[in-house]
């Protein structure tokens, strides 16, 4: 969908181009003939987000009163719904946290963690993709948004939802348009190859998990070498060796989505801010 301004009011550059709709304006539908008008435009004022730019020219400027939406992606067996649960354990008594997973055909991962009496079950949602892992989180994100919205409203206010990927190689990244932050995890059971293998799950999510590190010893994994490569494609950008079998916490990672959700409300604290709910590059 896009949308093309039908309004006569003037406007001036922006980060982002001449034409940010705002209250009063109509914008239209793609190419039909139906039209939309803005009644409300949350994006200004002291308790404004920064515009999220995503999918086919459409423009989406994102409010700070929302919870912050956690990806949480990596290989098959790597340990992402394993993580989550930790961190849902770790977290759910000082934040409100609820969860969407991912499967192609089943819901086997919110199935586990209710198993687990992570949180209780009506704050955990199974999407079921039908198709590629990817593609539900980074090219047609609806069905994922759907269940995000649908947490928010039953249980709002949230702090923090996790949406986590179906598993998939080491190209998944999420949409910015549906996570605000992405964690991607590996596992060392691959061999101590996988960082310098690269790719954009791993160079690019917000913090890498490099899981299961218990097991090095029993595969040959060499975790200097691990840590020497995830650097190396990182650019600096946080790296976390985590066993949950010697710290079943994850009290590492839980600190860093700590981190994060602080920054968030530090932003949204500050008058008249219109940075993003969590800056890029803030840690």
């Amino acid at each position: 969908m896009s949308w093309s301004r039908s309004s006569t009011r003037e406007t001036g550059p922006s980060r982002w181009g001449p034409t940010s709709p705002t209250a009063g304006d109509r914008i239209r539908l793609a190419d039909t003939d139906l039209f939309i008008e803005v009644t409300e435009d949350r994006s200004r004022g002291a308790s404004a987000g920064d515009e999220v730019l995503f999918g086919g020219g459409k423009v989406i400027r994102e409010s700070m009163g929302r919870a912050l939406r956690l990806g949480v992606g990596g290989p098959v067996g790597s340990g992402k719904t394993a993580l989550v649960a930790a961190l849902c354990r770790t977290l759910r008594d000082e934040l409100a946290v609820a969860v969407v997973t991912n499967d192609i055909y089943t819901t086997e991962d919110a199935d586990f963690l209710r198993r687990d009496a992570v949180l209780s079950d009506d704050r955990i949602v199974a999407v079921r993709t039908g198709c590629c892992p990817h593609t539900s989180i980074r090219d047609d994100i609806s069905a994922n948004l759907d269940a995000v919205e649908s947490l928010e409203r039953r249980h709002g206010p949230l702090d923090l939802i996790f949406v986590e990927s179906g598993g998939d190689n080491l190209t998944a990244t999420f949409s910015r348009g549906l996570v605000d932050r992405q964690i991607f995890v590996l596992d060392v059971s691959g061999g101590d190859k996988v960082p310098r293998e690269g790719g954009p799950g791993v160079s690019g999510a917000d913090l890498l998990v490099v899981n299961k590190t218990d097991l090095a010893p029993l595969v040959g994994a060499d975790l200097d070498v691990m840590d020497r490569d995830a650097a190396r494609v990182r650019g600096g950008r946080p790296v976390i060796f985590n066993s949950l079998r010697e710290r079943p916490g994850a009290p590492e990672v839980a600190e860093w989505v700590r981190a994060v959700i602080a920054g968030t409300r530090d932003v949204q604290d500050s008058p008249g801010a219109s940075t993003p709910a969590v800056a890029p590059g803030a840690l």
